[in-house]
């Protein structure tokens, strides 16, 4: 069987997130098919569901966290720690990410790295007189960019983005400089200045936009790490994706457009619609070809 969930929606300071695959505590998302949240999938199913390996590794824990981000106001400059350094403060985990730029507006920017080296005193003191934006690499959204943000690498989405984000399961963000903006109750958010020095990595990169030639009907990869593995999909006519041997549950998240997934080749198939902004959840334990038809764009995630 393939998997849909019910997305949950969150309000924002900034804009509004829509959660549709997590397993975070408290915001488990619920499965259309069984009526049970993801985390109870994962301790009736185990490697089942997530593969022999992935299950060794998270256990009862769901790997990733998935959302569309809808950035109506800039987003705080931040940074995520790394998995040591979360556990030297009691966390799992840290957060490693990847955003995929869906249409934004025409004026919609993001940061994303630093422009130039900074020691951790200097960017103390322009975090101190606020300049520290001016030490971000920037970038126009374009529909299709992609972004790949490892823990330690300083980033911000701006006013009029959406995205498609794809993580770590941890809600694990140190603040570095929010506008001077104040909560509902008036009160500035806290600013994580001394953790955020600590995550930080200083090393400067000539550019931090993922480069890609986009190709219909076959996989085209955008990022490719220990925490998940992204392959962008543009289908237009019937394509099959053999997950034979893939020892890993399979994530397809329709982006544009809509689709028809066939789990299964022979007298009685079985058949799966999916549209914009639906994800289907296929179980490690389940993994075999694949057809897709119809004509969308989907992420396609997995663990290897």
């Amino acid at each position: 069987m393939i998997y849909h969930f019910y997305p949950i929606d969150r309000p924002m300071i900034w804009g509004a997130e829509q959660w549709i695959l997590s397993a975070y505590p408290g915001r488990d998302s619920t499965c259309v098919e069984t009526g049970t949240n993801i985390w109870h999938m994962l301790c009736e199913q185990k490697e089942r569901l997530v593969g022999k390996h992935v299950f060794d590794r998270y256990g009862d824990t769901f790997p990733l966290l998935i959302k569309f981000i809808d950035a109506r106001d800039d987003l705080s400059i931040q940074v995520h720690p790394s998995d040591a350094l979360a556990q030297k403060y009691g966390l799992p985990f840290g957060k490693t990410e990847m955003w995929y730029a869906l249409p934004s507006t025409p004026d919609a920017k993001l940061y994303c790295g630093l422009n130039r080296r900074l020691t951790p005193d200097e960017y103390k003191r322009m975090v101190d007189d606020k300049t520290i934006v001016s030490a971000l690499a920037g970038y126009t959204v374009r529909d299709g960019d992609c972004f790949f943000i490892p823990a330690g690498r300083i980033h911000a989405i701006c006013s009029g983005c959406q995205v498609c984000e794809i993580q770590q399961t941890s809600d694990t963000t140190y603040r570095i400089y929010d506008y001077d903006r104040v909560d509902s109750e008036g009160h500035p958010r806290e600013l994580h200045t001394e953790r955020a020095a600590e995550s930080i990595d200083y090393r400067v990169l000539p550019d931090y936009r993922t480069h890609y030639t986009p190709r219909k009907n076959e996989p085209v990869n955008l990022v490719t790490c220990p925490y998940f593995i992204t392959n962008v999909l543009q289908i237009d006519r019937p394509t099959v994706r053999d997950y034979t041997g893939l020892d890993s549950f399979v994530i397809l998240i329709c982006i544009e457009g809509e689709g028809v997934l066939t789990e299964q080749f022979g007298a009685h198939p079985a058949d799966y619609p999916f549209h914009k902004g639906e994800l289907l959840l296929l179980p490690a334990a389940d993994n075999s070809p694949v057809r897709l038809s119809g004509n969308f764009r989907a992420l396609e995630v997995y663990i290897q």
